[in-house]
């Protein structure tokens, strides 16, 4: 039999598995082992063009908790077999752990994850050596070209022969082993810090490394089934028990992550989660940094603040933060770092205080921006910092199941025409909410300013059927008020 001639951007077609802001994503059901195996030969064939992959080379694989996540792991570790390579697995850990041991040792790395999303998704995210693959990558992965052999699956798309993954390394100690160094063993001395584990893939390395530090650490809401914690649209349950637990227990802090552990969530004695990017504008200032990248949908306050000599806005998704990272780096950056609306922090440059060294992880990160926080509530001064910033308020939410192609033209028919058109048909929409628009940013979707500079943002997810929605304004019941009105006012239209 001969084998199945196809390419990458074919089976992205026929499945309807697409690269997304970071990564291949798609329902579970469309990721069967033998689109999960193809993506993976296309990954590895590109990355034999540039020199970094070939017969006998490592390649690092991890996964989060999903139900659907170890079978898609053994579907990648025979493509990376099949392609001459050898798996390593990594086991159940974090993206950014995973990152950290495949960059130390220069080898490519896959992570298995949905990241934040509902667990009947699930995705793949892809590194390079010493990068993730950026949005140039991701187009050099979508033409490749691959020939299977016709006795590799089933006719359901499932491995006819899986084979077993090999033991897994540890990855963890020397991940932990990065944060004790830089800040020291008594960082955290005096703290009582709540631990929300729910099903993140930390949620054990979290407590480690608080406890590594000298806090007390206290596991909190561990869950046997998945739940989908999204930092940029935090469920109002989490809302509920993080207030629940900051009475119960007068924490000093109550920490967590999302599902793959690149995402932050902090929420200081007062038991209120801070959003992302405040998160990632007080990590930036508490390392020292002179020029910081943001995508768009983030928070003005990073501005406004006056911390920085430089802010770098950009579309939404960590490629396009990294890719600006490196460019910053090269023109002279002395301390580059990013982060996402999501809290996700990107290390681009290495720091050193005296002896100690914490080297750039060019990736997103949920432990740095968490423990920045921690270490200035143990020195007393996480009230003061958190009071130092402008009184500037962002929300988000989002429309689920709205399919990617009617968000696309909602914001099309608001966008089309002459600059005074579309003010004037944006102004109509939303006017008695807010006002007059009087500035459009298209970078990423739609944000609007209006006369009064407050904001309105839409954007079609990049991972899913949603449109998603950021308001900001000088007051957080004013930023949500606008956040649901906004919502509201979208679904009418969708309706219409």
């Amino acid at each position: 039999m001969t084998p199945r001639e196809t390419t990458v951007s074919e089976v992205m077609a026929e499945s309807g598995v697409a690269f997304g802001t970071s990564g291949a994503r798609g329902l579970v059901s469309a990721m069967t082992d033998y689109v999960c195996y193809a993506y993976t030969v296309g990954f590895l064939q590109h990355l034999t063009s540039v020199g970094e992959f070939g017969p006998g080379r490592h390649v690092a694989l991890a996964g989060d908790l999903r139900p659907s996540t170890p079978r898609i792991m053994a579907a990648c570790a025979a493509a990376i077999r099949d392609m001459g390579g050898n798996p390593v697995n990594c086991g159940f850990v974090p993206t950014p752990a995973l990152a950290f041991y495949a960059f130390s040792r220069r080898i490519p790395s896959l992570m298995v994850t949905g990241s934040h999303i509902p667990d009947d998704r699930n995705g793949i995210k892809f590194y390079r050596a010493a990068s993730e693959v950026l949005k140039a990558d991701e187009l050099a992965m979508s033409a490749q070209r691959l020939s299977i052999g016709p006795d590799k699956f089933k006719v359901d798309g499932g491995l006819r022969d899986p084979v077993p993954l090999p033991a897994a390394v540890d990855v963890e100690t020397a991940y932990v082993a990065r944060y004790a160094n830089w800040y020291g063993p008594d960082a955290l001395k005096g703290l009582r810090v709540g631990v929300y584990q729910h099903s993140s893939v930390a949620r054990d390395l979290l407590v480690r490394i608080v406890q590594t530090l000298g806090a007390e650490a206290i596991p909190l809401g561990r869950s046997t089934r998945f739940v989908p914690v999204d930092t940029e649209a935090i469920r109002p349950e989490d809302d509920a028990l993080a207030l629940e637990w900051a009475q119960e227990y007068g924490f000093d802090a109550i920490c967590s992550t999302d599902g793959d552990a690149d995402r932050p969530l902090f929420a200081g004695p007062d038991g209120l989660w801070l959003r992302g990017d405040v998160l990632g504008v007080l990590c930036a200032r508490e390392l020292g940094a002179d020029r910081v990248i943001t995508p768009v949908s983030s928070n003005t306050v990073v501005e406004k603040c006056g911390a920085f000599d430089r802010v770098v806005r950009t579309r939404i998704g960590s490629p396009y933060v990294i890719a600006a990272i490196d460019a910053e780096v090269a023109d002279g950056g002395k301390l580059v770092c990013g982060y996402e609306a999501n809290g996700g922090f990107l290390l681009g440059s290495d720091l050193a205080k005296g002896a100690r060294r914490l080297s750039a992880l060019p990736t997103r990160d949920a432990v740095l921006p968490i423990l920045s926080l921690l270490v200035a509530a143990a020195e007393g001064r996480l009230g003061t910092l958190q009071a130092s910033l402008p009184p500037r308020f962002t929300y988000s939410d989002r429309i689920k199941g709205l399919p990617t192609e009617v968000s696309q033209r909602l914001i099309a028919h608001l966008t089309e025409g002459n600059e005074p058109a579309r003010i004037t048909r944006i102004t109509a929409l939303f006017g008695d909410l807010v006002g007059i628009a009087a500035a459009l940013d298209q970078t990423d979707g739609l944000r609007i300013t209006f006369s009064g500079h407050e904001v309105i943002h839409l954007r079609p997810s990049g991972n899913a059927p949603e449109l998603r929605c950021y308001t900001e304004a000088d007051s957080a019941p004013r930023a949500a008020e606008l956040g649901h009105a906004a919502l509201a006012i979208m679904r009418e239209a969708v309706q219409a």
